[in-house]
């Protein structure tokens, strides 16, 4: 298994891996991010994300960890790792870990001061394998979000420009 950056002739492969995801977590229909989304978002000239890559020795890309760099008030920069997938046939296998591992070396490489990501509460397997890597799991925090029809039906204001 070679564990690399992810390159933009990668975003096929790797959307098909966020769709087998989406389908595990039990929200395919959640899914609306397209091909050139993901080209415009990870290889424009404001790229807002990188990620890493499993691929076997065909060339077929069967785990990714999708990251960015984000900010926290108390403690300066940060990586969030926004996914961590493995083809279903391959979990349990090490690649998760691999690709885990390089993202904290990333982490590491940037200056981070932490690292985040989520965890669906059911999603066992996923929750053991961050508490073998020794990851706090902060039951406190509740996630908030506002959907792609909120946010434009929000009344607040407007930004100055």
């Amino acid at each position: 298994m070679n564990i690399r950056r992810g390159r933009e002739a990668d975003l096929p492969q790797v959307l098909a891996l966020i769709q087998e995801l989406a389908v595990y977590e039990r929200a395919p229909h959640e899914v609306t991010n397209t091909l050139a989304d993901m080209q415009r978002d990870g290889f424009g000239p404001d790229s807002i994300f990188k990620f890493f890559v499993a691929e076997q020795p065909d060339a077929s890309i069967v785990g990714i960890a999708l990251y960015y760099t984000a900010y926290s008030t108390w403690k300066g920069r940060m990586l969030f790792l926004e996914d961590l997938v493995v083809t279903e046939q391959l979990r349990g296998t090490g690649v998760g870990k691999q690709l885990f591992d390089a993202v904290v070396a990333e982490a590491r490489h940037t200056g981070a001061n932490r690292m985040k990501w989520q965890v669906l509460n059911w999603n066992e397997p996923a929750i053991g394998f961050y508490k073998k890597v020794g990851a706090n799991l902060d039951p406190e925090w509740l996630n908030g979000n506002l959907n792609a029809e909120q946010l434009q039906a929000y009344g607040g204001m407007v930004v100055p420009a």
